[in-house]
């Protein structure tokens, strides 16, 4: 299975955040969409981070609640990882966990199409599983 059939299920809404909004904005936004992460808009238009929970939880860990008035460029991890529509999904999970990341953005081209989580690669890898464990049930009842 394909990046782009997950993209396909999923949908390509990307919710995105400028790199001048403060910790606080970015926070409300997370909590808004209820997404782990946000894409950081470069001014261009390109990607110039991501900007996750885990981003934010550090920040105050270090520096207090007075961190909020900060802003996003400030904390966002920058070497933003990416993954292109043809990829399968085995090769986004096996991404993510060796960088120990959660999301993904998808590119097609250099354009953004969308972001995918190792939830959602995880769900279309267990219905892949579940799907072949089915067909296996059913050729074997049948032979």
């Amino acid at each position: 299975m394909l990046i782009a059939h997950v993209l396909r299920d999923k949908g390509g809404v990307v919710y995105t955040v400028r790199a001048d909004a403060t910790l606080e904005e970015a926070a409300r936004a997370l909590n808004e969409k209820k997404v782990g992460a946000l894409v950081v808009i470069a001014e261009d238009g390109g990607i110039s981070g991501v900007f996750s929970e885990r981003d934010i939880v550090r920040e105050i860990a270090k520096n207090g609640v007075k961190c909020l008035n900060e802003s996003v460029s400030a904390v966002m991890t920058r070497d933003v990882i990416t993954a292109g529509p043809s990829e399968t999904v085995d090769e986004g999970l096996g991404r993510m966990t060796d960088r120990r990341i959660r999301h993904l953005p998808v590119l097609d081209g250099g354009r953004l199409i969308g972001v995918i989580s190792i939830g959602d690669l995880v769900k279309h890898r267990i219905a892949a599983v579940e799907a072949e464990a089915a067909a296996m049930q059913a050729y074997i009842a049948t032979h």
